[in-house]
């Protein structure tokens, strides 16, 4: 996903000891990033050298070259952040520091220095060339690429029968590759239904975040997140049948909704036949997961305003026979909110 950038630039002007001072501020939103490339590479092994010994009033002292330093390793560490992918739009190559090469006098070199690369919890690392893959699912330190060994001097090769060697060997190249870096977010309630169900305008009434709200599909692009006393809930965009093969947008809500601990399944009462929407939507989840479908789920039957009573109650009972709990929502009904938040944390609080 490609960031969305606005840029508002400001100038203005501070008088600082008579004279006055230009200055800039700008300030940057990004659209959120749950995908991207980068270029990764632990240190190179620094080479080793060929030297002789010098001390005074002793000639031929013999070979004084060290061993290179190695190389700086990569680790990765998870953080609580889901922007963070974000700052790295613009920064597609990451290399630790390179180990020196060895000195005069039999001395080492200096060992490059380490780097590391913070992710989002839920990120998954993959190597785009050999398949392998890492997941940072907390924020303990991944150790993830090894620096190169220095290469050694020519006092490592010295040895009865060759006082004066004059080989060296250079230093080994750190681990590294082109690695596709995805994130599945980890959250408690996964908000899930066609386009237009309602969702984002719940995740705003429940957690006053400020998702976009639109009668069109497709008006989240990406998840929105929210908390409920203490619960995060992500809005995630609507799915559409084929989604499982990459319709609409297809891949990027599945993988988000996988790591989802519980799933709140709206379906709104604009639909004629709404036990056909809500078999779609469990169709496509199937078709890309069937362990999606042992998750914990609820059914919101919602915009209830634009039915009557009667009809309602009937559709409460067809959903009450899939033996899953069944909840109602008008958004324009302060109370109904209120039943419907102290409901979810009731269940979550099961969990």
């Amino acid at each position: 996903m490609q960031p969305f950038l606005f840029l508002w630039i400001s100038l203005g002007t501070v008088k600082k000891g008579g004279l006055y001072t230009l200055y800039i501020i700008h300030y940057t939103s990004l659209m959120f990033i749950d995908e991207l490339t980068l270029n990764i590479w632990a240190g190179n092994g620094g080479d080793g050298i060929v030297s002789w010994r010098h001390e005074k009033g002793i000639d031929h002292a013999g070979p004084g070259g060290g061993d290179g330093g190695k190389g700086g390793s990569v680790y990765l560490k998870g953080i609580h952040d889901i922007g963070r992918l974000s700052e790295y739009r613009f920064i597609k190559d990451f290399k630790a520091e390179d180990g020196g090469s060895g000195l005069g006098n039999c001395m080492h070199g200096k060992s490059g220095a380490d780097i590391t690369i913070e992710l989002p919890i839920g990120s998954v690392v993959t190597n785009t060339e050999t398949g392998a893959f890492v997941e940072v699912l907390n924020t303990e330190p991944i150790f993830f690429l090894k620096g190169g060994w220095g290469g050694f001097g020519n006092d490592h090769f010295k040895s009865s029968k060759n006082i004066r060697p004059k080989e060296s060997t250079g230093g080994k190249l750190g681990e590294g590759g082109e690695f596709f870096i995805e994130l599945k977010l980890v959250v408690d309630l996964g908000l899930v239904g066609l386009p237009n169900a309602g969702k984002s305008s719940l995740l705003n009434s429940l957690t006053r975040a400020k998702a976009k709200v639109g009668n069109y599909e497709f008006t989240t692009l990406s998840p929105n997140l929210g908390d409920l006393y203490g619960y995060i809930i992500a809005d995630i965009p609507g799915l559409i049948e084929g989604a499982n093969e990459g319709r609409g947008l297809g891949h990027k809500f599945l993988r988000h909704i996988s790591r989802t601990k519980m799933l709140l399944h709206c379906i709104s009462c604009e639909h004629d036949d709404l036990i056909q929407v809500y078999e779609v939507v469990r169709s496509e989840l199937k078709k890309y997961d069937e362990t999606l479908l042992d998750k914990k789920e609820v059914i919101l039957i919602t915009k209830t305003d634009l039915v009557d009573g009667d009809k309602l109650a009937q559709t409460i009972k067809l959903f009450e026979k899939t033996n899953k709990d069944v909840l109602t929502l008008s958004i324009i009904d302060d109370s109904s909110v209120k039943r419907l938040s102290d409901s979810l944390v009731k269940i979550l609080q099961t969990l």
